[in-house]
């Protein structure tokens, strides 16, 4: 499946809609996505993750990058996320960091 990632920018939140695989290849233009999201000053970021299939230890690092480049006064959630997605999040200790949220 091939990575798709779209922002939209409601009301100071930001949702980022991530479809495909999160991983080495595809960081780069997620983190493109973030840097957008913070430049238009987001006080919360909501990351779209049902149809995201694999989150790789790159695409855990790019959740990381996430959370860094918002700061940490803005709210991240992460809806969605299939179980294998949402288990490597909380395996890596990373749900202590971000809101993960059912669908």
């Amino acid at each position: 499946m091939a990575f798709d990632v779209r922002l939209r920018i409601n009301d100071k939140v930001a949702t980022i809609e991530l479809s495909g695989e999160l991983d080495a290849s595809t960081a780069g233009e997620f983190h493109d996505t973030v840097g957008q999201a913070a430049g238009a000053g987001a006080i919360e970021l909501v990351i779209r993750a049902e149809r995201l299939g694999y989150l790789s230890s790159a695409g855990l690092r790019s959740l990381v990058f996430a959370r860094q480049k918002m700061g940490d006064e803005v709210r991240i959630a992460i809806v969605g996320a299939s179980e294998p997605v949402a288990r490597t999040i909380r395996l890596a200790g990373f749900d202590h960091s971000i809101d993960l949220v059912d669908a």
